[in-house]
């Protein structure tokens, strides 16, 4: 009898099909936990006494992480997409597009038409095993997940392309109490947006879908997301009982044309000689050579504790610290010689507000009517959740708390550096004062949760799992990269079978490299300080501990709670500023408390932003999602001057309606990209052409989804993604003529030694051009035009209007030109003169002024989500870039300096330095190559004169909550660097 055998390993399963005479006998799905060679011997002898001991076998191994084990046992491979195209010939030929998801891999095949395969690369963002990270970080499991996705009301935008900027969207919702089963559902969605953006690039999905791969067969609520969204009938989507299979019957197929034949026993004695191959991989010292050495490390850091005392013993007044992290829950109450009475960490399940108000509970019990808690203090990404539910007196960010807390124990510290769960916070301290701060944007890679996740998706707790790798003997070199890339090295020292234990040893090593060389960028040990601290939960992993001061070069001070630094330092600062009478809830009032969340949307103003609106017990309620203040019923105050609104509605201005039809008819322009800039100019030309300039909306979630299915590349920038939208939008306004030049160069302005525009805003039309189908029935204007020069721009608009509008004569263009130019000049000027008045309004009334340095197109809501408006609420003046670049000269950069928008940015830096009351903050899109050479530079010149230098990176991550950590503590920074400065003076 002749049996042909598939077997499937991929990234976190294997499947195994048997087929005899066409017919499938046996088939098998399990998860193999990186025992990826001993799962497949495992699965062909359960498999024995179907298959037969006298079957003429023939095999193929197909599958992300079959290769290693087809060469080592000598057995045919097939090529994953191969395979799927043979299953899906076999079993349902009538496909046109596949699409296939399995663990850590994605494939979109299309067959009809232009047969064409596209497949992940080394990213597992939008697959199984990112299904399985957010499972983790909701703390539920798969199957869980996808049964709350189908009780959801509403979608939150959730970046899928790498599970850490999903974490970095999630956790925040969480804190801030948004539903569970929306979160799920949005997770799924983040799947299906990731699926067309990474795989489709632009290419139509349509006809008969075949959907293939464990998570979409097993997950029914992303079955639906996906039908949903690619708008598939019941008759066209194809969810078959084979799909978690289909691959490893591909291989089967496939199989049947193989030579090899082997019998039941000789097969196992094959594969088992693979699972028994030696691991070629690079490896790193071990973190300890023997017990003894572990013993000296451990007794060296054990002298960096802080007294305790049992709070059902004490008696007198008590403080209270909480910090609500982005994974875990602190609490700790202090004494009045600051010891601590009482403490409790756990994780916050996705609801930090159940946890505190179960230990606080517990907590007053524990005091009776001993202990009096006089005041309390909050911290942490649910700050203001945690304060508004139980009315806790104080809110302090981060930062300050971790500083406040790292001087109790040494009080000449110079750099503190705290890896929480999600977040790396560094900070310079300089004459005893917060003199910088680097904080992970929104990736959190390397951080605590990446560490736990692995540890928990391989059945082991954080604990158990950090010490594995103390004495491994060759830590696998992991490298320090993006935590999804990074994943896919770990999966792949498994896969070679490396041991749980050197893998563990070598995470331990890339969490610290991502801390010093992606975070701090450190170039030396000498940068970071003599007196430094560590701290955050992550540092109570001796293994990361050990490493982080192997990497350095030398010893650092672990304060003994250093997973309760946060809270500590929270409990301090509320010993510190105790109020006359604390408003924290009752014993009685906790009793009766009651949390309930709901989620809408607000009309109030042109964000139309969703809220998640949260009410407590007493009338108390706290509303999360806002970018302004009107939701919170602060809409009448005086509004401060801020730039960014004011550019917004002055450019919108320039493509009001005409009052009469224009003889050449209407033309749109995209309102993206330079338009921000240049719309004054184009549009002034173009009416005096004879045309009516017609501008695409602003910038919304909804007209970038119009849009998304037709962008190659997952990633550009988000500015330019949102180009394809506004296309969309004209068209849908019924606009057939499209204006959009191609400018390699911006105008120059005397401060660079070129004045290129970046590669993305210089060629985009091109792009859309061939990758919106749309088009085809359009006329997309795209000539190539230079500002640069005006005799030049003269001719170059001659040739290509008088071209093409035979109505339009050459006589009519120099004055058009000229008006053009004029009305450009005009523009800036009236930014300069807004600017000058709101710096004025600022030294006026004794305020700090934010000059925000970015791109013009930055000022675009959907760009920047509401960052203006945030800074705005802590009583800054918003002033822009190009409003301030020319009121200080040049600074010496040690860059080649060849971009407009550059220079400005660096004029701008510049003009901060001699500006006492003015604060530097840069935006930076994610997947902006060429931003990449402005931060240094910008970090360098304002720290030549003692100013901070913040940092926000904006991409389509709409949640502020690591932007208000950055906001906050700059201000908290300057604030406590001029309380010093005075008492000094």
């Amino acid at each position: 009898m002749n049996v042909n055998l598939g077997i499937d390993i991929g990234s976190t399963t294997v499947k195994i099909v048997a087929v005899r005479d066409g017919k499938i006998i046996h088939k098998r799905y399990e998860r193999h936990f990186s025992k990826v060679r001993e799962k497949a011997v495992e699965l062909v002898r359960e498999a024995r006494a179907l298959i037969g001991e006298d079957a003429a076998i023939r095999c193929a191994i197909t599958g992300s992480a079959g290769l290693g084990v087809a060469k080592a046992a000598n057995i045919d491979f097939v090529q994953e997409v191969y395979a799927t195209r043979k299953a899906v010939g076999v079993h349902v030929p009538q496909a046109d597009v596949v699409i296939e998801l399995g663990g850590e891999d994605a494939k979109i095949v299309f067959l009809s038409g232009q047969l064409e395969e596209r497949m992940n690369g080394s990213c597992a963002g939008g697959t199984g095993a990112f299904i399985d990270q957010m499972a983790v970080l909701l703390d539920v499991t798969p199957a869980q997940l996808d049964e709350l996705s189908l009780g959801a009301e509403r979608i939150y935008t959730i970046a899928s392309r790498c599970g850490v900027f999903a974490k970095s969207d999630i956790q925040p919702l969480l804190n801030e109490g948004a539903r569970k089963e929306d979160v799920a559902a949005s997770i799924f969605q983040a799947v299906v947006n990731q699926t067309l953006t990474g795989l489709a690039q632009g290419r139509d999905i349509a006809g008969d879908v075949l959907f293939l791969g464990g998570p979409l067969f097993f997950f029914k609520g992303l079955q639906k997301q996906f039908q949903k969204t690619l708008a598939l009938t019941d008759e066209h989507a194809h969810f078959p009982d084979l799909a978690p299979y289909a691959i490893a019957a591909g291989a089967a197929e496939y199989a049947g044309g193989t030579k090899a034949e082997y019998s039941v026993q000789s097969l196992l004695d094959a594969l088992e000689k693979a699972a028994d191959a030696p691991v070629i991989a690079q490896y790193l010292p071990p973190l300890f050579q023997n017990q003894q050495e572990y013993d000296a490390f451990k007794t060296r850091h054990g002298v960096h504790d802080v007294m305790t005392q049992n709070v059902t013993v004490y008696e007198g007044n008590a403080y209270l610290g909480i910090d609500c992290g982005s994974t875990t829950t602190k609490l700790v109450l202090i004494g009045e010689d600051n010891q601590i009475l009482f403490h409790h960490y756990q994780s916050n399940k996705g609801n930090p507000a159940d946890v505190i108000r179960e230990q606080l509970t517990k907590l007053y019990g524990l005091c009776g009517g001993r202990v009096h808690i006089v005041s309390s203090a909050v911290t942490g990404y649910g700050e203001a959740l945690i304060q508004n539910a139980f009315g806790v007196d104080f809110g302090l960010v981060e930062t300050v708390a971790h500083f406040r807390a790292a001087r109790h124990f040494c009080p000449d510290v110079d750099f503190i550096i705290d890896i929480g769960g999600q977040d790396i916070k560094c900070f310079k301290i300089r004459n005893k004062c917060i003199d910088n701060i680097s904080l992970n944007e929104a990736c959190s890679s390397g951080c605590g949760s990446f560490i736990e996740t692995f540890a928990r998706s391989m059945g082991y707790s954080i604990e158990e799992f950090c010490k594995l790798g103390l004495f491994a003997e060759h830590p696998i070199d992991l490298g320090s990269r993006c935590t999804v890339f990074m994943n896919s090295s770990v999966k792949q020292a498994q896969k070679d079978g490396a041991g749980i234990d050197a893998i563990s040893a070598g995470l331990s090593v890339s969490v610290v490299k991502n801390a010093l060389y992606k975070v701090i960028r450190a170039h030396s040990p000498d940068e970071l300080g003599k007196n430094i601290v560590v701290q955050g939960g992550t540092f109570l992993n001796d293994a990361i501990l050990r490493s982080f001061e192997q990497e350095i070069g030398r010893n650092v001070t672990r304060p003994a709670i250093s997973g309760l630094m946060g809270a500590y330092g929270a409990a301090l600062h509320a010993k510190d500023n105790t109020p006359a009478r604390s408003s924290l809830l009752s014993e009685g009032e906790l009793a009766e408390f009651t949390h309930t969340v709901q989620s809408v949307r607000c009309g109030l103003c042109e964000n139309h932003c969703s809220l998640t609106v949260n009410q407590f017990s007493g009338g108390r309620r706290f509303i999360s999602g806002n970018r302004c203040d009107k939701p919170l019923g602060k809409g009448d105050h005086k509004e401060l001057p801020n730039l960014y609104r004011w550019k917004l509605e002055k450019i919108k201005s320039y493509a009001l309606p005409a009052e009469t039809p224009a003889p050449l008819g209407k033309i749109g322009l995209p309102f993206g990209l330079n338009f921000y800039e240049l719309l004054p100019f184009w549009t002034t030309l173009l009416r005096g052409l004879g045309f009516e300039p017609v501008l695409s909306d602003v910038s919304t979630r909804e007209l970038y989804q119009k849009g998304q299915h037709s962008i190659p590349s997952d990633t550009v920038c988000y500015p330019a993604k949102l180009m394809h939208g506004h296309i969309e939008n004209l068209l849908a306004k019924g606009i057939k003529s499209i204006f959009y030049p191609c400018m390699t160069y911006n105008l120059d302005e005397g401060r660079a030694t070129n004045c290129y525009n970046c590669p993305v805003v210089a060629y985009y039309p091109e792009l859309l051009q061939a990758n919106m189908s749309a088009l085809h029935g359009a006329d997309f204007m795209m000539p190539y035009f230079e500002l640069t020069e005006k005799r030049r721009f003269i001719q170059q608009a001659a040739k290509f209007f008088c071209g093409k509008y035979p109505q339009i004569k050459k006589k009519q263009i120099e004055p058009a030109v000229e008006n053009a130019y004029q009305a450009l000049a005009d523009y800036y000027a009236q930014i300069r003169d807004e600017g000058q008045k709101a710096i004025a309004y600022a030294d006026t009334h004794g305020l700090e002024i934010a000059v925000i340095a970015g791109r013009p197109y930055h000022i675009d809501p959907e760009i920047n989500h509401g960052i203006d408006q945030l800074i705005s609420s802590y009583g800054m003046v918003i002033v822009s870039e190009d409003a301030v670049w020319q009121l200080a000269e040049a600074p010496e950069v040690h860059v080649l300096n060849q971009w407009t928008y550059h220079s400005r940015m660096y004029g701008a830096a510049e003009y901060v330095t001699h500006k006492e009351n003015a604060q530097l903050i840069q935006l930076v899109s994610f997947g902006c190559g060429i931003d990449a050479v402005t931060t240094d530079e910008m970090r360098a010149i304002c720290e030549s004169r003692g100013k901070i230098y913040t940092q926000l990176k904006i991409d389509e991550i709409s949640n502020l909550g690591a932007a208000k950590i950055r906001i906050r503590s700059m201000l908290a920074a300057v604030e406590e660097g001029r309380k010093l400065a005075k008492k000094r003076s």
